[in-house]
């Protein structure tokens, strides 16, 4: 979906349409969570700090996260898939992969598949989307976002090498700032570049993620559509207008989260071995502290002096702007898979 959250908010209110608006907080505090297209002419992005946002744009609008809508829409558009195939992957509530090798529809062309799906997206939710069509995964991933907003894009198979041969390595999926700059230092800036270097070199510069990058370089990217994706976390957290120093008042904040955590754990039914702790700093540094049991926990109260422990397990390095809880080693690892549904935490 194009911009989904800002344009479920221009949907819902016609005097937003055209204009740039942010989802998230304005405040000191405030993050972006989604921008419109004419938000981003000025720089304006997800993960962007309200404040910087309207620095780069005075005249940006925020509005507030709607959850509710956004999961209702989402279902809307699922159904359509599911009128095509029953290989669907949701990656968010706004993405997801589909496998029409075999579709509902007899039809052979994956791109007319594509363009009557977004069709019927703007005919049932008035929203646009665009869609990448390729031979795996991670080359119709990188394809969505080539002719976005309200596009799509094709890589046939005799095209793939030398779309990947051209492509710049910063738009990758799965290569970020951190590597990207890693990559330049080298000498990669195109597929070209990074298809150069042997899976000893990639091995050495960049881990485990070197055979990844030997492999997806060359069109190859095995990982099927899956339908059920097995939750392996579920997490809570919170960012705190004020910065926390005293390990008292995280107790009273870590509570509440606690809380939220005990909620979702009992709404789907799961229960979990690893509880991790979430400390991200005044200075945006992140720490995690983490502790296995030997029994499943689930409620607050089996899980939560764990938490206390963790907590006081070492001198805090800074205030701290942020607390977050997650369960890890859960018993849906093993039983039957749920459905993934990814939420930004305001």
């Amino acid at each position: 979906m194009d911009a989904f959250y800002a344009s479920v908010a221009a949907l819902d209110n016609p005097e937003l349409r055209g204009k740039a608006i942010a989802v998230g907080g304005e405040g000191r505090r405030g993050v972006i969570a989604a921008a419109s297209y004419e938000a981003r002419k000025y720089g304006v992005k997800s993960a962007m700090s309200g404040m910087l946002a309207k620095q780069k744009c005075p005249h940006l609008i925020f509005v507030n996260s709607d959850f509710t809508r956004y999961k209702e829409i989402s279902t809307q558009v699922r159904e359509i898939f599911y009128e095509y195939t029953d290989l669907v992957e949701p990656l968010s509530l706004d993405e997801a992969y589909l496998d029409v090798t075999v579709n509902k529809k007899g039809n052979p062309s994956a791109n007319d598949i594509a363009r009557e799906i977004r069709e019927k997206i703007y005919k049932k939710t008035g929203l646009r989307a665009s869609a990448g069509i390729s031979i795996n995964k991670f080359i119709a991933k990188v394809a969505s976002d080539i002719n976005k907003p309200n596009g799509q894009k094709t890589v046939h198979p005799s095209e793939v090498i030398s779309f990947l041969e051209s492509l710049p390595v910063n738009k990758f999926y799965g290569v970020g700032k951190v590597t990207a700059a890693k990559m330049f230092n080298l000498g990669i800036f195109i597929g070209n570049d990074l298809k150069k270097k042997s899976l000893e070199e990639l091995i050495k510069f960049f881990g485990k993620s070197g055979k990844h990058y030997y492999n997806i370089v060359r069109g190859i990217h095995l990982s099927e559509v899956k339908p059920n994706r097995i939750r392996k976390s579920l997490a809570a957290e919170r960012t705190f207008s004020e910065n926390i120093s005293s390990e008292i008042f995280m107790i009273e904040k870590l509570e509440k989260i606690a809380e939220e955590l005990e909620r979702r754990m009992l709404k789907n039914n799961t229960k979990g071995k690893t509880i991790t702790l979430k400390i991200k700093y005044s200075d945006f540094t992140q720490q995690t502290r983490s502790k296995t049991k030997t029994d499943f926990m689930q409620t607050k109260k089996e899980f939560f002096p764990v938490v206390k422990e963790l907590l006081y397990q070492e001198k805090l390095k800074n205030s701290v702007r942020l607390l977050g809880l997650s369960f890890g080693n859960l018993n849906t690892e093993k039983t039957a898979p749920v459905w993934v549904q990814l939420q930004f935490e305001f």
